[in-house]
């Protein structure tokens, strides 16, 4: 007879739970939210470095994304080597440092330099936290789980504007200062407050080759699409460092494929909906990253915004994440991760409709025309990316956490660099009235990724319902 155990246990295995979730969530909200405050701040470092070039100054962010989308598969499987504790407090701890280099960089290309040196540590910690949460919640409350990582995210989009353009009028140096405090108080807490999880047991080296090709490959891919708006679609270069891409990553697949102890395990990628998830967790956030970035370039090129006031008007969207995170959870268990998904990337679909047919460069309406389409497609991410990241990786084995967390990460960033290099390219450079043409012609790009990602939740992810859990996803 199994004993059960008592409500005095229950509750203290709740209570350190939660704390572990405070100190993964610490370190997860500061990476994410630097993403945002550094978008936000780029024409303020622009302005201090005035010796730079625009182009140079674009790998601020360049060059972070590229690395960050390169390293998650491998850094997850180091975690899931080494244990997520230890990748955690190493990728927090470089993501600290290499903040603190990146307030006193004397030139942008030191900065560029430090970027990455922070996108290394974000790449080390984020697979390694869901890896961690997996890991410390009961089987019943992982989905729970999962979808309050996932919010994050968005609480992270909401703020990082508003954060950033306030910091970055003060001084841009203190958007990377903030990240200090706040990383080495998740080392010493997480030290004591994480532990030590189960390891990947298996004999023989890791693929050092077959990291290396991965790497380079999805570098490659994130490089061509970063740039192909600078380069020129019609110029080549895209095109070879796509070809390039693609290459390495084939091989990749064929090492791995005959590898002992390969990086990323190909079965991972047969798990129950983890393939039809991960494609329309890249579909989706290729809809909202264009998305994202379309609002921003609304308010402060077209009715010519500041930075804060960017920043406020785009910020009920994302914020709309972490309030119905716990009904998107309840929605799932009724009706299964493909109908909640799918809805939300209808009602994604509609807030575009809305700025499609509502937006006038001459009419400064934020209530009547933003603000409803914000909230929309804010409501529409809730319902669908939490989703899409539980579908993925809930039926991961316990020893691979990490590493299938790298791989969906992996996918949504790699989404976004897609998105947001596909609206610049369809954008362009509009000026006056020919602006309100430009956008609308960008959120249709928009709307067809999304379209895309709802036809992947219903025709691809399992139209099953999950068993209840206990807590309700609550």
């Amino acid at each position: 007879m199994v004993q059960q155990a008592s409500p005095v246990e229950d509750t203290a295995a709740s209570s350190r739970f939660r704390l572990v979730f405070a100190v993964v969530a610490a370190g997860v909200a500061m990476s994410n939210l630097d993403l945002f405050v550094v978008n936000v701040a780029l024409p303020h470092i622009s302005g201090h470095f005035h010796e730079a070039s625009l182009s140079s100054v674009s790998w601020v962010l360049n060059a972070y994304a590229v690395v960050f989308a390169a390293l998650l598969v491998p850094a997850g499987s180091f975690a899931d080597r080494n244990g997520p504790r230890r990748a955690y407090l190493l990728g927090v701890s470089v993501f600290t440092v290499a903040s603190v280099l990146c307030a006193l960089a004397p030139s942008v290309w030191l900065l560029v330099a430090a970027r990455v040196a922070q996108s290394a540590g974000a790449a080390l910690l984020i697979p390694a936290s869901l890896g961690i949460l997996l890991a410390a919640a009961p089987p019943e409350q992982r989905g729970s789980a999962v979808r309050n990582w996932a919010a994050l995210g968005g609480l992270a989009a909401a703020l990082g504007p508003v954060v950033g353009g306030a910091l970055a009028q003060a001084d841009w140096r203190w958007i990377f200062l903030i990240n200090v405090p706040v990383g080495i108080a998740t080392v010493i807490v997480g030290r004591s407050a994480i532990a030590p999880t189960a390891r990947r047991t298996e004999s023989g080296r890791s693929d050092l080759l077959g990291a290396a090709l991965l790497t380079a490959g999805i570098g490659a891919v994130a490089l061509g699409l970063v740039k192909a708006p600078d380069w020129g679609w019609t110029s080549g270069s895209p095109a070879i460092a796509l070809l390039a891409g693609v290459v390495l990553l084939a091989l990749f697949v064929r090492r791995s494929a005959k590898h002992p102890v390969p990086v990323l395990p190909l079965q991972l990628l047969r798990t129950p909906a983890m393939g039809p998830a991960l494609l329309a967790n890249l579909l989706f956030a290729a809809a909202f990253g264009a998305m994202l970035l379309s609002a921003a370039l609304w308010c402060q090129n077209v009715w010519h915004w500041s930075a804060l006031q960017t920043g406020l008007a785009i910020s009920p969207g994302p914020v709309m994440v972490p309030l119905l995170s716990k009904y998107a959870g309840l929605l799932v268990q009724r009706f299964g991760a493909a109908v909640v998904a799918a809805t939300g990337s209808g009602l994604f679909a509609i807030g575009l409709l809305w700025w499609i047919a509502a937006l006038s460069v001459k009419e400064h309406d934020y209530v009547l025309g933003l603000l409803p389409g914000m909230v929309l497609t804010g409501v529409g991410v809730c319902f669908t990316l939490p989703t899409l990241v539980g579908a993925a990786v809930t039926r991961v084995p316990p020893a691979n956490f990490a590493t299938g967390s790298g791989v969906v990460t992996m996918a949504r960033q790699t989404g976004s660099v897609v998105g947001v290099a596909g609206l610049v390219a369809v954008l362009g450079k509009p000026h006056g009235a020919a602006a309100v043409d430009a956008f609308r012609h960008g959120w249709i790009f928009t709307l067809v990724a999304t379209v895309a990602a709802a036809a992947a939740c219903c025709l691809l992810l399992p139209h099953t319902r999950p068993a209840a859990q206990a807590d309700g996803d609550g």
